[in-house]
């Protein structure tokens, strides 16, 4: 094993007891959207992607982070007779999952996925096949896939491993009605200049606590924006000063009551979208205070009743928040808008690639085609998952002036298509979810009072030195 490889794998590990530790899955879980027939010569035909006939293989078998391809590789079988057989497995389970098979030797999977915060680790420890080289010469078909998700399919060599069916840029998800009552307006571009930047988003909640509403359930919504830079540039740590005024935007949310005091992925902060929820203390947000499960609904109602209530104004997600949001708004569908937040945002992404050990490459390479570069399959899922948006640019063409009625009519696919041409694939580096996991406990000890800013930034640069000795940190 080369050293380049060795030091994947190992990062891979890290990166593998990092996800754990955070114990969000969140991010992958939907995480991880007008049928038509394709007839487009910028996307691979039915028959060029999904025909059993151009091989002998009867089965594949998919590894994936979330539940997207389940419904993707029953399609696929519908449609070819090829048995899909797809193992769905935790986030932080899944890259020592994959680690410990393709380092085995194993010939099953056939397909892995990555998110792009796992790929630059998958990439370099071989785990991916080549996709530029014949018979997939997936180069052919570069300019048919949004470009920034082609970007993050390519190692650092500019080959092709991965493609996602999906574009996942970040937005700002808000209650028309209440935008309308507060501020006089739900139009979704004014709405969008409440949150341009961390000061004006500050205003903007004090305005509607005022009115007797929550800006966000918890003080994290905005994390999805942060990332405007990368962590790492040319080997050293970079905290640049959009990572310190974030971290005083949620000291300010957290210390001057401006949120519901809710968790991310906690239960009022999915009941925070369909109506009222109790506004709870910041002991119960840091679990000093354990008298609430916030993980049983009934429990949870049971615990807090007579409480306070408040409603919530807004969330920010990426655009697979669609499909989180579709399963929780209830009797507020139709209440909402999405506008843009104060920086270009992404998060999340299910890439698909062939595991370099597959025995059945063929047929899995059928499969990626199938999922991410066949227009019938893009229009199935945009119907299927009802709002999840694809990264097939004719897909997107096709069902731009699409209107979804959740949002109050609001043509999401232009809008999401838009958002995504500001994405900058270089800054993901192999890095972030560590230190990513590393500031946010920078932050949490600084806006509970556990540790000074000061303290907090140190202990922080502390625990870079420690678990990265490779990256310079200038404190």
């Amino acid at each position: 094993m080369n050293l380049k490889k060795l030091v994947s794998v190992m990062l891979v590990s890290a990166m593998a007891l990092s996800m754990g530790a955070c114990g969000n899955s969140g991010n992958s879980a939907a995480n991880t959207s007008s049928n038509g027939n394709s007839g487009s010569n910028e996307s691979a035909s039915s028959t060029e992607s999904g025909a059993a006939s151009t091989n002998s293989d009867d089965k594949l078998v998919v590894w994936t982070l979330s539940n997207d391809l389940i419904d993707y590789g029953k399609r696929f079988e519908e449609q070819t007779g090829v048995a899909v057989d797809t193992v769905v497995i935790e986030p932080a389970n899944y890259p020592t999952k994959v680690q410990t098979a393709l380092l085995g030797g194993e010939t099953e999977p056939d397909i892995i996925v990555g998110e792009p915060k796992m790929l630059e680790d998958f990439y370099d420890a071989g785990f991916f096949e080549d996709l530029n080289q014949a018979p997939y010469n997936a180069q052919d078909y570069a300019d048919q896939i949004v470009d920034y998700v082609w970007k993050v399919g390519q190692d650092s060599e500019g080959i092709q491993r991965a493609i996602s069916y999906q574009i996942t840029p970040a937005g700002i998800y808000y209650r028309r009605d209440i935008a309308k009552e507060v501020f006089g307006t739900d139009n979704p571009d004014e709405v969008g200049k409440l949150f341009k930047d961390y000061a004006t988003i500050l205003d903007t909640a004090e305005k509607l606590k005022d009115a007797g509403y929550r800006i966000f359930s918890s003080d994290a919504e905005m994390n999805v924006f942060s990332g405007d830079s990368a962590w790492v540039v040319d080997g050293v740590l970079n905290v640049d000063q959009a990572r310190l005024d974030y971290m005083d935007l949620c000291t300010d949310l957290y210390q001057n009551d401006l949120t519901a005091y809710a968790n991310q992925w906690s239960t009022p902060w999915y009941q925070a979208m369909s109506g009222e929820v109790p506004i709870l203390s910041a002991d119960i947000q840091n679990y000093a205070d354990d008298s609430v499960n916030v993980w049983d609904a009934t429990e949870f109602a049971e615990a807090t009743e007579g409480m306070e209530k408040t409603t919530v104004f807004a969330y920010g997600l990426p655009s697979w928040g669609v499909l989180t949001m579709r399963d929780n708004v209830g009797e507020t569908s139709g209440l909402w808008g999405v506008c843009a937040g104060p920086a270009a945002g992404f998060d999340g992404g299910t890439y698909i690639g062939i595991s370099s050990q597959s025995e059945r490459k063929d047929t899995a390479w059928e499969f990626v085609k199938f999922c991410t570069l066949n227009e019938d399959t893009s229009d199935w899922w945009i119907d299927y998952s009802q709002g999840d948006t694809v990264s097939l640019k004719s897909a997107l063409e096709k069902h731009k002036d699409d209107e979804n009625q959740i949002y109050g009519g609001e043509k999401l696919y232009q809008f999401w298509l838009d958002q995504a041409k500001n994405i900058d694939t270089s800054k993901v580096t192999r890095y972030d979810q560590a230190i990513g996991d590393a500031w946010g406990n920078a932050i949490s000890a600084v806006k509970t009072g556990q540790m000074s800013k000061e303290d907090a930034i140190n202990e922080f640069y502390d625990t870079i030195e420690s678990t990265y000795p490779e990256i310079t940190v200038n404190r």
